[in-house]
């Protein structure tokens, strides 16, 4: 994680300080870069400068970019990306709309993709900004992320099909989830769209997950949020900081005690491309991920967003285990995706075939406790193979021993 601040910043400074400390991450990550202007955006051409500055400080091996600053926020030429994004991707005119038409945008690589290495695998730097507006509030925030770490928390999930016709697209992935994950999260759909009934989650306990559509999302701060707390609304301006044109901005849903929140800083129109897909978002977290890797990895087409939170927060942290015991080999890893095809294969000599010692296809996300016999004294070799970080439909190797 390499960590941006601008020059003569000082609120961005200390916000550094504190991630690097917090965090551990080495003070060479730490990058300092001329911004050209203080101002919500910034344009493309001057964009291009800083982002070439970025490139060029970071050290080998950086995978993904944290911002300090909110201002600026997005980038303008013929239409607008978030900074985030256009940090990751570049600016260009395929990831937003030019002249606001209503069409879908360039795809993501990364979209539920197994990658965990972003930059090595697809040459993408995903991008969040840590959207706190005082050293205070940035403290609490990545204080938030720390604490998140492998707490396996069993809060909430909240899933709204509102009452807003041209909001509640999403609705279509929200309806199946409380029942495909009864027994590991409890996820509740609310379906208000009909009218008549609440469009909102108010004085709630433990939430964990929160997924709406509204342009203004009362009562956020009337609940409390478990650590590593993601949430978000499909509306059109939520990341056009500072005001969003009166909509909920990002920066609120951080503000009521979330630790993770996007949204877009143009119209985007209700392409749910446009949007985080919860049931990959879902997926992914419980699998393990980092939030800024669900996050990115739930979007479509997230060229017209921002992403704002603690990246590293990690609630349902992977501690996967390889032992002999018994005769045989035990693995354990809760990251192993759904549907796919895992194999433990062993080799005999350097040229010789790989041999299938053990095969195995999870149907849901959680813990598995596998098992595989040992391989005959001769073998040389081990390898594990699952599907590819570029392409999940293919088999890869994962990892091999020396």
């Amino acid at each position: 994680m390499a960590v941006l601040v601008a020059e003569g910043d000082v609120l961005g400074e200390a916000i550094a300080a504190y991630y690097l400390s917090a965090r551990n991450v080495p003070a060479t990550n730490l990058i300092r870069v001329k911004l050209p202007t203080k101002g919500d955006a910034i344009s493309a051409t001057d964009f291009a400068a800083v982002k070439a500055e970025i490139d060029a400080k970071l050290p080998a091996g950086i995978q993904a970019q944290l911002l300090t600053w909110t201002a600026p926020s997005r980038v303008v030429g013929s239409c607008a990306m978030g900074i985030t994004s256009a940090l990751a991707f570049g600016y260009d005119a395929k990831y937003c709309v030019p002249n606001a038409a209503c069409v879908n945008t360039q795809a993501s690589p990364l979209y539920d993709s197994e990658s965990r290495r972003p930059w090595t695998d697809h040459q993408i730097r995903p991008a969040m900004m840590l959207g706190a507006r005082s050293l205070d509030a940035a403290k609490v925030l990545i204080d938030r992320g720390v604490k998140a770490d492998a707490s396996q928390p069993q809060g909430d999930g909240y899933l709204l099909n509102t009452s807003d016709i041209f909001r509640n697209t999403r609705a279509v992935d929200f309806r199946a989830l409380p029942d495909s994950w009864a027994g590991r999260l409890k996820l509740i759909y609310q379906d208000n769209s009909a009218g008549g009934s609440k469009d909102t989650v108010e004085n709630q306990t433990g939430l964990l997950f929160y997924f709406t559509g509204l342009p203004i999302t009362p009562g956020l701060a009337s609940n409390s949020y478990l650590p590593g707390a993601v949430g978000d609304s499909l509306t059109s301006y939520a990341a056009q900081l500072p005001d969003a044109r009166g909509q909920t901005t990002v920066l609120n849903w951080l503000d009521a005690g979330l630790t993770g929140s996007y949204g877009t800083v143009e119209e985007p129109c209700n392409f749910n491309q446009k949007f985080p897909k919860a049931s990959v978002l879902i997926d992914q977290y419980y699998r393990g991920a980092s939030l800024i890797e669900a996050y990115w990895k739930s979007l479509q087409s997230p060229g017209q967003g921002l992403f704002v939170g603690e990246p590293l927060a990690r609630p349902f942290a992977d501690l996967p285990s390889f032992k002999l015991e018994g005769g045989q080999y035990l693995i354990s890893s809760r990251a192993l995706r759904p549907a796919a095809t895992y194999t433990l294969d062993y080799q005999i000599g350097a040229a010789g075939n790989w041999i299938t010692l053990a095969s195995f296809k999870p149907t849901k996300a959680e813990i598995q406790n596998l098992s595989a016999p040992l391989p005959p004294a001769t073998a040389t070799a081990l390898r594990w193979r699952g599907p590819c970080p570029t392409q999940s439909s293919q088999q890869c190797t994962l990892a091999i021993s020396p």
